[in-house]
């Protein structure tokens, strides 16, 4: 009995060690799974200890500013100004930056090309291309136009990408709350955002488990795998969905999702900096309008 004990402890002190370790060396830049990245980025955020409601607002400022000033200065100072926030400030890695940002920015790119390039079945504008059966054409004035719109939408989505990197959703959830949006949207907001990585980890244990038995193998046995794989999501959504909700009677639930928020201080020196950001956009607005 002794002996069953003393290994007991041995393993529970040799497990703390071990993760003790792990956690020493972790670092920001680690992913675990794309589906979380973004959220475990807000945990291990240095900003994360900053108020909330201060960041959710300053955002959102920022964001209105950078379409209504509709300035490519503006623009330019914003993207800096958030990125300096998210890199420097709130310590991730700028490979990591970088990589959240491709997807927006691979968006932006392709809906801004269609305005700084149009087609004609005549050479016409300062730039054309022939290309058989008609021109492809561009000018100095659209390639300005694209360059200035495609600033002023990665500021405002860079604006929003501080936020989301420095702030975990629970906590711009609790910032919606108080700001009295509708307690409906709210538990929705709540339920689909954490029940999207119950169903991501199903749905790669399904394709983990296809893909061990040659699932993917080729392009027909692809398309059936994955027919059979979202037929089965389905199945298990369902099932999973009731027992949640059952566990979540049993808990007391009443039609209101209550949580633990901690309660961050607003130091005045955020509110001075954020707000003398605020002027500066506003005056360089205005100054190079």
């Amino acid at each position: 009995m002794e002996n069953s004990l003393g290994k007991s402890i041995n393993f529970i002190r040799t497990s703390e060690k071990a993760e003790h370790q792990v956690t020493h060396h972790h670092k920001i830049g680690h992913k675990h799974g794309e589906g979380s990245a973004i959220d475990f980025y807000a945990y291990a955020s240095k900003l994360r200890c900053w108020n909330p409601t201060f960041k959710v607002v300053f955002s959102f400022l920022t964001l209105l500013l950078c379409i209504g000033l509709n300035n490519p200065f503006v623009s330019i100072a914003v993207i800096i100004g958030m990125a300096y926030l998210t890199v420097l400030k709130g310590g991730l890695s700028l490979a990591a930056y970088i990589s959240v940002l491709m997807i927006p920015i691979t968006f932006i790119i392709m809906g801004t090309i269609a305005i700084g390039v149009d087609f004609s079945s005549q050479p016409i504008g300062q730039f054309n291309l022939f290309l058989g059966f008609g021109y492809l054409f561009t000018s100095v004035d659209k390639l300005q136009e694209m360059a200035f719109l495609m600033l002023k939408v990665f500021g405002a989505i860079s604006a929003m990408i501080m936020m989301t990197l420095s702030t975990p959703s629970s906590e711009i959830i609790g910032v919606l709350r108080k700001a009295h949006v509708p307690k409906l949207i709210i538990e929705l907001m709540n339920l689909i955002y954490r029940y999207i990585f119950i169903l991501m980890d199903v749905f790669n244990n399904m394709r983990n488990s296809a893909d061990s038995r040659q699932g993917y193998c080729d392009f027909k046995t692809s398309c059936t795998t994955f027919g059979s794989v979202a037929s089965n999501l389905l199945v298990v959504s369902l099932k999973k969905a009731n027992a949640y909700y059952t566990a979540m009677e049993a808990r007391g639930y009443e039609g209101d999702l209550i949580f633990l928020e901690d309660e961050k201080k607003m130091p005045m020196r955020h509110l001075v900096i954020g707000a003398a950001f605020i002027i500066f956009l506003i005056i360089l607005g205005i100054m190079t309008h």
